[in-house]
């Protein structure tokens, strides 16, 4: 049933409330960072200790709320290389503890550490020598006592104005399990180029593709050498149909680049009459196979351009347009 709503309160009085909830959430965020200066510091370092050892998967679990913390805090550990998945106690008693290895470890969130839904698994852990490892308020609670280690968080107050929502204790709750998740990411040297493994869809796997994996390259690319004279430099671009050409030398090394801009520039001029040498900005700007198209996008965008060679030991190897990077999403 909903709750009848009564007269909405003015602008300021909302204002206010979603003040006292950030301050009261910031407080409490505060006084974990104390906390893991002090006390849970220990804890913290033997829970990343075990969960980079053990062969098996990080079994997160949890009901309620806190259930659906575990389930995000599982999902955050999957994507950044430490296995795991979330299991429901409910359905663990009914089944599903059978999907818990005893090469694998627990990882159990109660904010009371009460829980009477967590008893199955709690006691499947002792009876298989299973590693638990309790996040919990509750410093001396049933889940706390059975627990191999206990990461206890600080009581502070609810942003709920009844003190019964979890509100300031789930966001703790989230914000140890990203420590955890971020301390195991750097213990394991998780790279970028892992990242876009676990995130290949989307703008993120976009933003983790390599200039490499979408430049175009071989015949594709707009080159002439230097001394060339400029009408077969304009057919080049004409033919390739990137707005610009690149320019080697003897030893195939990429010397300068001709674009649209500069034919503008030298509108003026007998220009089939000159060379390659006498248009060509010198020294343009590149990038190497290895660049993130992120990181590529930032650079046209920053640089006004609409074109990057990508070099290789001073020698062409693609060119990349920015209707590339669109393409696939980078931003």
């Amino acid at each position: 049933m909903h709750a009848k709503l009564k007269a909405l309160p003015d602008r300021k009085a909302m204002i206010a409330s979603a003040a006292r909830t950030i301050a009261t959430e910031k407080a409490g965020v505060a006084a974990l960072a104390v906390a893991l200066e002090n006390g849970l510091s220990e804890p913290f370092v033997q829970t990343v200790e075990l969960l980079s050892r053990i062969t098996g998967r990080v079994i997160v679990t949890g009901v309620g709320k806190s259930g659906h913390i575990g389930s995000k805090i599982a999902a955050t550990l999957a994507s950044t290389g430490t296995p795991a998945f979330f299991v429901h106690p409910a359905e663990a008693n009914h089944g599903d503890l059978g999907m818990i290895a005893r090469d694998d470890a627990i990882l159990a969130m109660s904010w009371s550490g009460e829980t009477t839904e967590l008893k199955g698994i709690v006691a499947y852990a002792r009876r298989f020598a299973i590693p638990l490892i309790a996040i919990t308020s509750g410093g001396n609670s049933a889940l706390a006592r059975e627990s191999s280690i206990v990461l206890t968080l600080p009581r502070v107050p609810e942003a709920c104005p009844h003190g019964l929502a979890p509100t300031t204790s789930t966001l703790m709750q989230l914000v140890m399990g990203d420590t955890l998740a971020v301390a195991l990411l750097e213990a394991r040297g998780f790279t970028a180029d892992h990242f876009r493994t676990f995130h290949p869809g989307g703008q993120l796997g976009a933003n983790l593709t390599h200039v490499a994996d979408i430049m175009h390259s071989g015949e594709k690319m707009p080159l002439v050498a230097t001394g060339t004279g400029m009408r077969t430099a304009i057919l080049e671009i004409s033919r390739k149909g990137f707005g610009c050409v690149g320019i080697t030398d003897a030893e195939g090394r990429l010397t300068g680049i001709i674009t649209d801009g500069d034919l503008r520039r030298h509108m003026d001029s007998d220009i089939l009459s000159m060379t390659v040498d006498q248009v060509m900005t010198k020294d343009p700007k590149t990038i190497s196979p290895d660049t993130l198209a992120a990181t590529a996008l930032q650079i046209i965008n920053a640089s006004a351009i609409t074109t990057l060679m990508v070099v290789k030991d001073g020698k062409p190897a693609g060119i990349v347009h920015l209707h590339d990077l669109l393409r696939i999403g980078a931003a």
